[in-house]
């Protein structure tokens, strides 16, 4: 459970600084509808995490730390939706520190939880035979 918190606490950090650079002037740029989806669908998935027990957040939590971090990636290479950005300021480094952090943590979770060892009994019968002789 500890790994689920702090991959909540993780999402949270990353979905509250697009809150707070939403307000910060990014709400008026192309990509301000995205910082809005981001804070509001990293608050549902970091709740999920600390509610529900089950697979699909953890899944969520990669997904979020991994896309966000990529369109982040995205924007400060070759630019996203007109906007170019930079990997220089706290706020930057805050955030895709911590989605790694989720990413980390949503990982060790899963693996302690069993999910990976479930997955890999749960191979199809088709798959199994490939790997016999």
């Amino acid at each position: 459970m500890y790994a689920r918190a702090v991959a909540a606490l993780a999402v949270t950090v990353s979905a509250l600084l697009h809150l707070k650079m939403w307000f910060g002037g990014v709400r008026d740029q192309s990509v301000g509808p995205a910082f809005l989806v981001n804070t509001f669908g990293g608050l549902v998935i970091a709740v999920l995490l600390l509610t529900w027990r089950h697979w699909v957040p953890l899944l969520l939590a990669v997904g979020f730390g991994l896309s966000t971090a990529g369109a982040f990636t995205i924007a400060a290479t070759v630019g996203l939706f007109g906007v170019h950005d930079h990997w220089t300021g706290g706020y930057v480094w805050t955030a895709l520190i911590s989605e790694a952090i989720a990413v980390v943590a949503a990982l060790v979770a899963a693996g302690r939880e069993g999910y990976f060892a479930r997955l890999s009994r749960q191979r199809s019968p088709a798959l199994r035979g490939v790997h016999q002789h």
